[in-house]
C-alpha cells in the first residue's frame, strides 16, 4: 500500500482504491475471510500503514452468465462489420465487477476477436458499431477522426426543451461536485492554455413534449458533432435540462454516490423514474469500404410515448 493511503481504515481503502466493487460489497467479502492484511485475515475498522500487503482471494466470486439474444440484437451485419443493439444495462468493455457480463466478452465468443468502434457508456442503450477485422477497425477509425460517420441520440429529460439548440463550448471539470469524474458543459470559446478542458459541440432538437404526474418532459434528438466523454449528458444537465435516470447528471447527483454505495431505496427508485439514463444511440449512417451506404436505426421502449411523432422522421423509420 502506498504512503498516502496510510491511516485509512480497510474497508475505507477498498472503497476508495478499487471501485469495481460497492462499499457494500466490500464489506461482505471482508465478513466472508476474503481479505488478508500482511497474510493476516483482514478486518473492516483495521487501520493500514505504508507497506501493508492487502490481498483478495476472489475465487469465491462468480459472475453472473449471460445470453447473448438476452442482452444485445443484431441489426445489420455484413463481412467486415456488425452493427447490434444494447441494453442500458450492459457495459461496452469489460470493467467495474464483471469481465464476461459485456458486450466485447458475448460477441468475442460468437465472433473470435471484435473491435468496438462506438461505444456507449454502460447505461446507455442502443446501436453499437462492432469490426470483425483489424483492417475494418481502421477504416471505422478514419470515419470517426474525420468526421464522416452519422451518430444520432434520443433522449428524455427533464423540463420544457427549445425547439433547437446549439451547444458550442467546452466541457471541464465540475469542481462543485463531490464525484472526481462528473464534467460541467460551458457555453462559449475554449480557454486558451487549460490542459484540464475539451471543445464540445452537440446540436440539440426537439422531438415533443410530455407533461405527467412526474413533472414536464421533452425528448430530443441529439448530434454530437465532437466524441467527448460523457457529452451528451454533461452539456444537457448544465443547460439545465438534467436526463431522465442519469444517477450522476439528473435531478440528484446523490443518487449516484448512494449507488456507489449500495444504498439506493425506493423513494430514489420513484426520482429516477427510470431505472438507467434515458439515452439512445437511435441511428447510424457511414459509407462502407464498398462505397455502400449504410444505415441502422433503433428505438428504446421509453420513447413509445412519441411513436406517431418519431413514425414521421425519414431516418428513424
Amino acid at each position: 500500500m502506498a504512503a498516502g493511503e496510510s491511516g485509512s481504515s480497510l474497508l475505507e481503502y477498498l472503497g476508495r482504491r478499487f471501485t469495481y466493487l460497492r462499499r457494500g460489497e466490500w464489506l461482505d467479502q471482508i465478513a466472508a475471510g476474503n481479505l488478508s492484511v500482511n497474510g493476516a485475515l483482514g478486518l473492516e475498522g483495521q487501520v493500514l500503514e505504508a507497506g501493508d500487503l492487502v490481498a483478495f482471494d476472489s475465487s469465491a466470486y462468480v459472475e453472473p452468465e449471460l445470453e447473448l439474444e438476452a442482452t444485445i440484437r443484431r441489426v445489420w451485419e455484413d463481412v467486415d462489420f456488425l452493427i447490434v443493439d444494447k441494453k442500458g444495462s450492459l457495459p461496452c468493455h469489460p470493467g467495474g465487477s464483471f469481465f464476461k457480463r459485456s458486450l466485447w466478452y458475448l460477441l468475442r465468443e460468437a465472433y473470435g476477436s471484435v473491435h468496438i468502434a462506438t461505444r456507449l457508456d454502460r447505461e446507455t442503450s442502443g446501436l453499437v458499431l462492432v469490426c470483425k477485422s483489424p483492417e475494418a477497425a481502421r477504416f471505422a477509425q478514419g470515419l470517426l477522426s474525420s468526421g464522416s460517420m452519422q451518430k444520432s441520440y434520443l433522449v428524455l429529460v427533464h423540463g420544457h426543451f427549445p425547439d433547437r439548440l446549439a451547444a458550442r463550448g467546452y466541457l471541464t471539470k465540475d469542481e462543485s461536485s463531490l464525484v472526481r469524474k462528473k464534467r460541467r458543459f460551458v457555453q462559449g470559446e475554449l480557454p486558451v492554455g487549460s490542459a484540464s478542458t475539451e471543445s464540445c459541440e452537440t446540436d440539440f432538437e426537439l422531438m415533443g413534449s410530455l407533461d405527467g404526474t412526474g413533472g414536464d418532459f421533452s425528448l430530443v434528438l441529439a448530434r454530437p458533432r465532437t466524441g467527448r466523454t460523457h457529452q451528451i449528458r454533461a452539456s444537457l444537465f448544465s443547460l439545465g435540462y438534467p436526463v431522465v435516470g442519469d444517477k450522476l447528471y439528473g435531478r440528484d447527483e446523490g443518487l449516484f454516490l448512494r449507488l456507489a454505495a449500495g444504498a439506493l431505496d425506493e423513494e430514489d427508485s420513484s426520482l429516477l423514474i427510470l431505472p438507467n439514463q434515458a439515452l439512445h444511440c437511435c441511428a447510424l449512417a457511414f459509407i462502407s469500404p464498398a462505397g455502400l451506404p449504410i444505415m441502422a436505426s433503433s428505438l428504446p421502449e421509453w420513447a413509445s410515448p412519441f411513436d406517431r411523432l418519431l413514425a414521421q422522421v425519414p431516418f428513424l423509420r
